[in-house]
């Protein structure tokens, strides 16, 4: 595990609320037959819930960007441009799966989609929150260079050939194993077991302290174990409703920055803090510590934290 690829500064521009989109799902007929990856095209792939399996398998060999988005969101439709022409520029290395949000109900649900265009990544099977909304490109051509630096980490750095009509899809990873532990916190995570990842991860931190990755895996475990077993609405219902309960503040911030809302979840704890008594401060600290691991310390919004932070300690 490592930094999850930080969303890009306004997340939500030209989004839309998905919240009709699923209900309506809920009612509509069952989806048609999956979109899996076409020998016609290699590169820009169509898929659904039924189809998404393939393109899972493939993230295990390049890393695959996807977009869910809707014929009736022009932003989507001119963003899918903009994502197929730069991802077609890495020559194979990255992957586009394209999912139609209304015949992809349960991907809108997992990826926690709450808007439309939302775009994330697959990388060995593990999601990587990307942005929501419309971006420029010079964004999202930093962000996939990033991607291919994580996928490459994790040895996810095969390449993807054109279509030619007479050859099968061709693509070669590059196997750089994970050290033991590493191997052995990434295989709990896959197994959901985020205890046993955590574990670990400690163990890899007390045999090497400058184990940057371990302590960045290990933070993410510690967030995904938090929000395992916890649904959206009931988390964002809690955090409404006791404004001044710091737990139930606490899992909405884990909520925004799985999500992506980055700006929120340090706005919403920094906000809170100077009311909180001294066990209440010392929490919300080491919470923002283990936060900026997940986001990336090298991120502007996490210096901008770090300062805010340093402002009111002192």
């Amino acid at each position: 595990m490592t930094n999850p690829i930080p969303p890009s500064g306004a997340a939500l521009r030209g989004a839309v609320d998905l919240s009709s989109l699923v209900q309506r799902q809920q009612s509509a007929a069952a989806p048609t037959g999956a979109h899996a990856p076409s020998s016609a095209d290699r590169i820009v792939v169509e898929t659904d819930d039924a189809g998404f399996g393939a393109v899972l398998e493939l993230s295990r060999t390049v890393p695959v960007v996807v977009a869910l988005w809707a014929s009736w969101s022009e932003p989507s439709q001119a963003l899918l441009g903009a994502l197929e022409r730069l991802v077609r520029a890495r020559d194979g290395r990255l992957v586009l799966a394209a999912a139609d949000a209304d015949r992809s109900p349960q991907l809108v649900q997992a990826f926690q989609a709450q808007a439309i265009p939302t775009v994330v990544a697959l990388v060995a099977g593990q999601p990587v929150p990307l942005f929501a909304g419309e971006q420029p490109d010079d964004v999202i051509s930093q962000l996939f260079d990033q991607l291919l630096d994580l996928g490459s980490q994790h040895g996810v750095s095969g390449r993807v050939e054109p279509a030619d009509g007479e050859t099968e899809p061709a693509a070669e990873p590059v196997e750089a194993p994970l050290p033991p532990l590493h191997q052995e916190a990434y295989d709990a995570i896959e197994r959901r077991d985020y205890d046993a990842a955590a574990s670990a991860y400690r163990t890899a931190i007390a045999q090497d302290p400058r184990d940057a990755l371990a302590v960045a895996g290990l933070a993410q475990v510690n967030l995904l174990g938090r929000l395992a077993g916890k649904t959206l609405d009931e988390i964002r219902q809690a955090a409404a409703g006791a404004p001044d309960d710091l737990a139930a503040q606490l899992d909405v911030v884990d909520l925004d920055v799985s999500g992506g809302h980055v700006d929120d979840a340090f706005d919403r704890l920094l906000t809170m803090f100077p009311s909180l008594d001294a066990d209440g401060q010392k929490l919300v600290r080491e919470r923002l510590v283990e936060l900026f691991e997940v986001v990336g310390t090298e991120d502007a919004r996490v210096a901008a934290a770090r300062r805010r932070l340093a402002s009111l300690l002192y």
